[in-house]
């Protein structure tokens, strides 16, 4: 079967950026953390990152373009020893698209979660009457230096 792509179409003008970004995201994503999203109220809503194990300093968020982008780095403790290692100490990035106006309130770290907090705001919508009006057609017999004077 084809692999259809949904911005490929004559109704879909000015979206090159959109469309970048997901397929970057695409060939980046893995399944590490785990995560949830959950749906606080109409506008609310709260994404959870499984982190135990790394401290706040470990972790960094921030949105670039309309990308949320969780960042986590562990440090290796030589001071340590193990018998056993299972859980792993590894860096990550996480990214998610935001819809544009949707903003982040907070993001804070319980109980080995990495929670972010994020609203989008009441939908406005936008209409604009556009002027149609018709064009002069300029005189076959008018050089184009004197047409555009006119």
């Amino acid at each position: 079967m084809a692999n259809i792509n949904p911005f490929n179409q004559s109704f879909m003008l000015g979206f090159d950026d959109l469309e970048n970004m997901l397929l970057r995201i695409s060939k980046g994503s893995e399944n590490f953390p785990p995560y949830n999203i959950e749906v606080l109220s109409h506008e609310k809503m709260r994404i959870s990152l499984a982190v135990a194990g790394y401290a706040e300093e470990d972790l960094e968020v921030s949105v670039e373009d309309n990308q949320l982008v969780i960042r986590g780095r562990q440090g290796v403790d030589e001071s340590r020893r193990f018998l056993h290692r299972g859980i792993a100490g590894r860096s990550f990035i996480k990214s998610f698209v935001l819809a544009d106006g949707l903003k982040i309130t907070e993001a804070f770290l319980e109980n080995g979660l990495l929670n972010i907090d994020l609203v989008k705001p009441e939908k406005v919508k936008n209409v604009r009457q556009i002027t149609i009006r018709t064009k002069k057609k300029s005189s076959p017999l008018l050089t184009k230096q004197e047409d555009n004077h006119e």
